[in-house]
């Protein structure tokens, strides 16, 4: 990371703007007080397509493991499960 003061920054801003091309974060101050931080932007997406099968895969698993009401139970008896018969 580099820190810069805005004049420095402003004669110096396209060898700046090669160090974030680089990979480089650099901050801009005024006063000794930050007030831009300049990133690189980021080329690849920020998850993969082997994370992305592996998140579908858990929850497919997931979804396995959740059971159903059996077909044999009625509306009614489902909206009547644990409510109170005062």
């Amino acid at each position: 990371m580099q820190s810069v003061g805005i004049y420095e920054a402003k004669t110096r801003f396209s060898a700046l703007i090669e160090l974030v091309e680089a990979g480089e974060e650099v901050r801009i101050t005024r006063h000794g007080k930050e007030v831009v931080r300049m990133l690189p932007v980021r080329r690849r997406p920020v998850i993969t397509d082997e994370q992305i099968a592996r998140e579908l895969e858990q929850i497919q698993a997931l979804q396995r493991t959740i059971q159903a009401p059996a077909a044999t139970v009625s509306v009614v008896e489902l909206r009547h499960t644990g409510r109170s018969r005062a």
